[in-house]
């Protein structure tokens, strides 16, 4: 449905599920009025939390009911880039008066700052989720709120307004770097940075410099990342005695992300100095977790991603048997930073590949397949095994790694 409103897809997607409006409501715990006034066009944009409701009731993703061009540039399809990135292209870089006021303003009142943090959390667990599609609607609106709302907040909530700026510049920045627009992405962590310092949060600035790193590497840009990294976690070394579980985090975060520069410039032994000591800030943190407003930005920083980062560093090495050692010490299931996890699985799909275990390697790429569609067809490595897989195999293609092909578009 060309140009069809939330409301259509949400009219057409109900009929063709054969529910009535009080049905849909029963199974979605959604009022029928809001159903009614959703398919009518006549309320706002909706609630994120609404739409999950819905989609879920109705057995679709949360895409299917917003269904825009967001939908074409989290799937990669060719023809479509420039346009389901103009909104979120028009916010990370707005056009600017005589007076240097962006013209992208909110129709009204922005939301309260704790208001638009519970926004902000929720936008987040879409994003980690793998659902570009919807991460494309929301961060926008969310930006020009926040951005609105930093201009009204008084002197005493000041830092707790750019603590929220730089958050929400940092998430859209992780999203265009998944997207592959580089220069916007650094546009949005370069803003992230100045609204970091701005709040004086050490935590939520050196958070961005990770981001920044990984955006380099990248780039190819490997010595400037990882020297980034380095003189960063030089920079916020905290005082073990005293240091909270945040400060360990971000800092052991930065050692990490130096090691997988190094090891990308073929650098092992500091690759190992790195990693040993990020590993002794992990056991450090033990059992203990950041506080919930930075756990956001630093949740997942723990003894089983210093062992995946050990994998990693034996992958980018090419040493696949040592990728299988090493990955028989992490935990089988996603640890809280389910981005890491699902990198991880990747190298071991890579392992598997390598030394010839075909059906090991789809199984892994399937499970990833079947948690996170979207975040796998983004990924140029994944791409690379299936590929390895597909041109390996002396026997029948098999529907799962046909299916997988399909999705990564690779041939067969």
């Amino acid at each position: 449905m060309t140009g069809a409103t939330v409301g259509d897809r949400l009219a057409e997607i109900r009929r063709e599920s054969r529910l009535t409006q009080e049905q849909l409501a029963e199974r979605s715990g959604v009022s029928v009025e809001v159903i009614r006034k959703l398919e009518q066009g006549s309320r706002g944009t909706a609630r994120l939390g609404t739409l999950h409701a819905l989609a879920r009731a109705l057995g679709v993703s949360t895409s299917a009911l917003l269904g825009d061009a967001s939908q074409a540039a989290a799937r990669r399809e060719s023809g479509h880039r420039q346009l389901s990135l103009a909104e979120i292209r028009r916010v990370v870089a707005p056009v600017r008066g005589i007076d240097g006021v962006p013209l992208v303003v909110p129709a009204g009142e922005p939301p309260s700052l704790d208001t638009l943090r519970r926004n902000l959390h929720a936008a987040d667990r879409v994003y980690n989720a793998g659902d570009y599609a919807v991460a494309l609607r929301v961060v926008p609106p969310l930006l020009v709120n926040v951005r609105a709302a930093v201009g009204l907040a008084s002197d005493e909530r000041q830092a707790e307004a750019y603590d929220l700026l730089a958050r929400a510049q940092h998430l859209a920045g992780g999203l265009l770097i998944q997207l592959r627009a580089d220069d916007l992405a650094q546009t949005a962590l370069s803003g992230a940075l100045d609204a970091a310092q701005r709040s004086g949060d050490q935590v939520v600035s050196a958070t961005v410099i990770r981001t920044m790193c990984w955006l380099l590497m990248r780039q190819g840009r490997i010595g400037e990342a990882a020297e980034l990294a380095v003189v960063t976690a030089d920079g916020v070394e905290p005082r073990l005695s005293r240091a909270t579980p945040a400060d360990l985090a971000a800092w052991g975060w930065l050692l990490l992300t130096a090691a997988a520069a190094q090891a990308r410039d073929n650098r092992p032994d500091e690759v190992a100095d790195l990693i040993g000591v990020a590993a002794a800030a992990a056991v450090r943190i033990g059992e203990r977790v950041p506080a919930s407003d930075h756990l956001m930005l630093v949740g997942g920083f723990d003894t089983a991603k210093v062992q995946m980062q050990r994998a990693e560093a034996a992958a980018v090495a090419g040493d696949a048997g040592r990728v299988l050692e090493l990955s028989a010490l992490v935990p089988p299931v996603p640890t809280i930073s389910k981005s890491a996890w699902r990198r991880h699985r990747l190298d071991l799909a890579w392992a598997y590949s390598e030394l010839r275990r075909y059906g090991k390697a789809t199984a892994v790429l399937t499970q990833l397949r079947d948690t996170a569609p979207t975040w796998l067809r983004q990924q140029r490595y994944a791409r690379y095994i299936v590929d390895s897989v597909v041109t390996g195999r002396r026997r029948a293609v098999t529907d799962e790694l046909a299916e997988l092909a399909e999705l990564m578009g690779c041939a067969l």
